[in-house]
């Protein structure tokens, strides 16, 4: 872990600059980014690995984002921040002691596997653990900056015990349990989920614990088969416009609802 300098989501920048040298505290990253006023983004070169010709996942979707932000010049390397790989200590936090034994020793089997989609590799778990690692550090430098962005992540189908659908590890609840953990009294997370399939891992493993709010907007008639129960599920028709998408779903909630938790 690399020691930083704190600032407040909420102060003014000058205010920022001033706290800086009040005290130190520490984030899950190789490399600190350089740029001090701008969007902090996280990546790996880890983020990708090799899979077996013709496999249809694209895995060079995140190299190639970084590379376009950096060509378009929406960002620049100095705004790029290098994550740690996420622990098997921190991993458990969310995921059984089995399920991370099989993962990282390559005992998953088959069928195991192919609810993943992805056959067992050193590389896929050295990636996604990278990427874990990423959302960690992208959600520590968010409470320090006010915002800050990872080139991957949100695999919210991994459940405790087990992957599916392209998912192995789930990031956003490693990091919602891993800064729960640390804050006193509690923190509270709202996690919004705008993929195109719902965030059933996600909804399972935060059913119960209330200060965590699941929001998920996504197609019905989509993957996963077997919808989890979100505090908040939006389902939406296959080729809705984006005005009707914009428009979609009123957020009603009562006196007993987790949603009153989060009302400012």
């Amino acid at each position: 872990m690399t020691c930083m300098t704190p600032t407040f989501s909420r102060r003014k920048v000058g205010r920022l600059l001033g706290a800086a040298f009040t005290s130190c505290r520490c984030f899950h990253t190789e490399l600190v980014g350089q740029e001090s006023s701008a969007l902090p983004v996280v990546h790996h070169s880890s983020y990708a690995c090799e899979l077996p010709a013709n496999h249809r996942f694209p895995m060079a979707k995140f190299p190639r984002l970084l590379h376009f932000l950096i060509k378009d010049q929406v960002i620049t390397e100095k705004q790029v921040w290098v994550p740690e790989i996420a622990s098997e200590a921190l991993l458990s936090c969310v995921h059984t002691e089995e399920y991370l034994n099989n993962l990282m020793n390559g005992t998953t089997n088959e069928q195991e596997q192919r609810r993943t989609g992805f056959p067992w590799s050193e590389g896929i778990v050295t990636r996604c653990r990278y990427e874990t690692g990423g959302t960690v550090l992208a959600a520590e430098v968010a409470l320090q900056r006010g915002l800050a962005c990872s080139t991957a992540g949100g695999t919210h189908h991994a459940f405790p015990s087990y992957g599916s659908g392209f998912c192995l590890l789930n990031d956003l609840a490693v990091a919602a349990k891993y800064l729960m953990g640390i804050s006193s009294p509690k923190r509270k997370v709202l996690i919004v989920d705008l993929d195109v399939h719902q965030g059933d891992g996600t909804a399972f493993i935060f059913k119960e614990e209330p200060c965590v709010f699941t929001f998920s907007v996504h197609c019905g008639k989509n993957f996963p088969l077997r919808k989890q129960q979100s505090d908040l599920d939006i389902s939406v028709e296959d080729g809705m416009e984006d005005k009707e998408y914009l428009t979609t779903g009123t957020l009603t909630h009562g006196p007993n609802n987790k949603y009153n938790v989060f009302r400012v």
